[in-house]
């Protein structure tokens, strides 16, 4: 249906996605059919768009947009909403448009201040550091965490070596300027918020930051041992932050929930496609690590605030 030069009717679906954080093929196909409605002066229904035409413009609109360093990009959702209150068969592809080369955090800089920049810094360390343990593998932040990070402790290893170079004066916000910053990363498409109350990285804000994830979190401790704290999915090679993980810690073997019910059908075993062990099916990455981790401390007598910037790891 689309054509093979590239016209008006490509630069609107540009324009169209630049206008959303992200969108789904299922989202483009009322774009696609108003756009080739008007292409092509009969009206052109949303059933009418198919995979390929979808396909088509993405290809056409990355042509265009590489001189610009600026790619449209795809990955599955992790954790998709569900359906009549179970997860989807088959997740949706997200597609975003990201920046293939600048700082992700840079880009921020255009339309957020200096102390609002150290917030999400602070937010992605807790993400990322905090509550990304060899015991939990939480990769998120509850709503009272998130808003007790407005205000830097300056106990944190980037904490500490901001304020040696800003001075001795923390960088820090309001209660209602952060709950601002959150919804705004959120209608952005930089973060998602669960019913739960967690912040996570969307898939946009996966996507646009793989790269400085894997420089900033990966790295060699103080005894020149290497610490991946960004892990990826065996099955499909990207991030994980929402799945399940081998039983075994030292084992890299990681699995999107969607990706487990393939990889098992393929290898024809519910083993670890890395270690092969058991897979145990109840050991998470995500938001359902870190709540399981809180039921066990509520069980004890404690409450999941007193594991806030603990490392949920006591």
């Amino acid at each position: 249906m689309a054509g093979d030069g590239y016209d008006d009717s490509n630069r609107a679906f540009i324009q169209a996605f630049m206008a959303r954080s992200t969108m789904t093929f299922e989202e483009a196909k009322p774009v696609l059919a108003a756009i080739l409605s008007a292409k092509e002066g009969r009206q052109v229904l949303e059933g009418d768009i198919t995979q390929a035409d979808f396909t088509s413009y993405i290809t056409a609109a990355n042509a265009a947009l590489s001189p610009f360093d600026l790619e449209i990009r795809s990955t599955l959702h992790q954790a998709p909403p569900p359906v009549n209150g179970e997860p989807p068969a088959n997740p949706p592809r997200i597609y975003a448009l990201v920046n293939t080369t600048s700082d992700p955090l840079a880009q921020l800089a255009t339309t957020y201040t200096a102390d609002e920049i150290a917030f999400v810094k602070r937010l992605l360390d807790a993400m990322f550091e905090t509550n990304n343990t060899r015991r939990c593998e939480g990769m998120a932040v509850s709503s009272m965490q998130a808003l007790q990070l407005a205000r830097s402790s300056g106990d944190g290893r980037r904490d500490s070596t901001q304020q040696q170079t800003q001075g001795s004066s923390a960088p820090a916000l309001s209660m209602t300027q952060a709950e601002s910053v959150l919804k705004k990363l959120v209608e952005e498409g930089w973060l998602e918020k669960s019913s739960k109350g967690y912040y996570s990285l969307s898939p946009r804000g996966l996507m646009e930051l793989r790269g400085w994830l894997v420089d900033t979190y990966n790295e060699e401790d103080e005894d020149g041992n290497r610490v991946n704290r960004i892990k990826f999915c065996v099955a499909c090679k990207e991030i994980v932050t929402v799945g399940q993980r081998c039983a075994n810690r030292d084992c890299p073997g990681r699995l999107h929930e969607a990706c487990i019910r393939n990889t098992f059908r393929v290898q024809r075993s519910e083993q670890c496609p890395v270690c092969k062990a058991p897979w145990p099916g109840d050991k998470y990455v995500g938001e359902k690590a870190m709540t399981a981790i809180e039921r066990g401390a509520q069980g004890r007598g404690r409450t999941g605030n007193e594991l806030v910037g603990s490392g949920i790891d006591s």
